[in-house]
């Protein structure tokens, strides 16, 4: 992180966080989950710090009709759904448009989970310590979908782990998650983007080739 408190990628944003998580370094039972794309990254590094496997858990975020970028909710592996009750009423959202989206990005989270996981079975979740990481929290749609939806496979811990988060967000999360760990809470907070100097898109590729690596890193210290 600079002077400015922006960190210059998520490679370096992973390394961050994987200090202030080795309380989790070098334990069994512990898991590490990123959130595709951008997460993949960061989780890298945490992985590899911790000495712990990695694995991917998808989310989706349902995109508000009309103005795509804002989160009216988020749907998970294994059919969880999570609605912002606010944004829905306020759009007058019906449960039409809404079962279209969930629909339309429920198959771009199958076909990510078949373009990642190349065949490779989901890390079992229970009776582990589930770190759940992203590049960032801004409303924190995805992440609570994440965290209902991993709760659901009886993990004993849930930590919600980011670099960088909206303060509102990561105290939010406090109250589904048994711990989280915000590094940086900056106010004001607009966009997660803007604490990183290189915030570049993450791409299919790079997802394949860090868990790849990641596997051998497993395989030459078992």
């Amino acid at each position: 992180m600079n002077e400015h408190g922006a960190f210059r990628d998520r490679r370096e944003a992973g390394r961050s966080l994987g200090t202030a998580l080795q309380k989790y370094a070098g334990r069994e039972d512990v898991v590490v989950l990123a959130l595709p794309r951008g997460g993949v990254p960061v989780a890298y590094e945490v992985a590899r710090m911790l000495d712990a496997p990695l694995d991917l858990f998808l989310v989706r975020k349902l995109g508000t009709p009309g103005h795509h970028e804002l989160a009216m909710g988020a749907i998970a592996s294994g059919g969880v759904r999570v609605l912002n009750d606010d944004v829905v009423k306020w759009y007058g959202i019906s449960e039409d448009e809404i079962e279209a989206v969930a629909h339309e990005e429920s198959r771009e989270l199958q076909r990510r989970e078949a373009a990642y996981r190349e065949g490779r079975e989901p890390a079992s979740l229970e009776g582990r310590s589930v770190i759940l990481v992203d590049d960032g929290l801004a409303t924190g749609s995805t992440m609570r979908a994440a965290v209902k939806a991993v709760k659901l496979r009886q993990p004993s811990r849930v930590v919600v782990a980011v670099p960088v988060g909206a303060r509102d967000t990561c105290d939010e999360l406090g109250a589904i998650a048994d711990e989280v760990i915000c590094l940086g809470t900056p106010e004001p907070f607009s966009a997660v983007g803007q604490w990183y100097l290189d915030f570049s898109q993450t791409t299919d590729d790079e997802v394949r080739q860090l868990l790849a690596d990641h596997a051998r890193l497993i395989a030459a210290h078992p």
